[in-house]
C-alpha cells in the first residue's frame, strides 16, 4: 500500500502554517474545534456558487475572533458599500462564541493556489466540460503564471465512462519529499452529471524552493 502524507501538514512548522491558530485546555477545545468547522463551512458555502475562497484562516485571542478570507475576488467578499462583508460578520456571530473581526486579503495570482484551481476543474466537469481539455488549461494557466510544477490527477467516471478510472498529468518538476520545497495541495470533488457519482480531483502546485526552510 502506497504511504501518502498531505504535502501541507507534512510541511507544518517547516514553512507553513496552521490555518486555525489558538490554545485550548481539554474543556474548551471540543468546542472551539466544531465552532471553526461550522465558521469554514458558513464561509464556503456563501460563496459556493463560484470558486473564489482561496483560504479561510481563524485565530482567537481572549475576547476576540480573528477571521481572515483569502479570496481572489475581494469585491465579491466585501460586497457593495460593505454590505456583503457586514452581513458575513452577522452570519459568523450566530455560530461564534466571541465577537468577530474579519479581515479580506486578495489572492494576487489565483492560478497558483491549489484549491481555486481545483475547484475551478471540479466546476467545469459539472458542466460537462471534456475532462482532458479542463485539466490542459488549467495547467497551461499555472505554469504560465510562474509554477516550477503541477501535477492533476481526476478518478472517477470520467467523460460519463461506464467503468471509473484514474488520469494523471504532470508538467515541470513536483518534488513531494523535499521539505523546502514549497508544494500547495487541495482535493476537490465534483458530482458527475446524469447520477454518474463523484469526480474527485487533486491538485499539487510547485512555487519553487524556500531559503527560509
Amino acid at each position: 500500500m502506497g504511504q501518502k502524507v498531505n504535502p501541507l501538514s507534512f510541511r507544518l512548522q517547516v514553512h507553513k502554517n496552521w490555518n486555525s491558530r489558538w490554545f485550548a485546555g481539554k474543556k474548551d477545545f471540543a468546542k472551539w474545534l466544531a465552532e471553526d468547522i461550522k465558521i469554514r463551512d458558513l464561509v464556503e458555502a456563501k460563496f459556493a456558487s463560484r470558486p473564489t475562497i482561496a483560504r479561510v484562516e481563524i485565530e482567537r485571542s481572549a475576547n476576540l475572533i480573528t477571521v481572515t478570507v483569502h479570496t481572489a475576488k475581494a469585491g465579491v467578499v466585501i460586497g457593495r458599500g460593505g454590505a456583503g462583508i457586514t452581513e458575513l460578520k452577522k452570519d459568523i456571530e450566530r455560530v461564534a462564541s466571541l465577537p468577530v473581526r474579519i479581515n479580506v486579503e486578495e489572492v494576487r495570482r489565483p492560478e497558483l493556489n491549489a484549491k481555486l484551481v481545483a475547484e475551478n476543474i471540479a466546476r467545469q466537469l459539472e458542466r460537462r466540460a471534456n475532462f482532458r481539455r479542463a485539466v490542459k488549461m488549467a495547467v497551461q494557466n499555472t505554469m504560465n503564471a510562474g509554477a516550477k510544477g503541477v501535477r492533476i490527477e481526476v478518478a472517477g467516471r470520467l467523460n460519463g465512462a461506464e467503468m471509473s478510472r484514474r488520469e494523471k498529468t504532470i508538467e515541470g518538476s513536483v518534488p513531494l519529499h523535499t521539505l523546502r520545497a514549497d508544494i500547495d495541495f487541495h482535493a476537490a470533488r465534483a458530482l458527475g452529471p446524469n447520477g454518474t457519482g463523484i469526480i474527485g480531483v487533486k491538485v499539487w502546485i510547485h512555487k519553487g524552493e524556500r531559503s527560509d526552510a
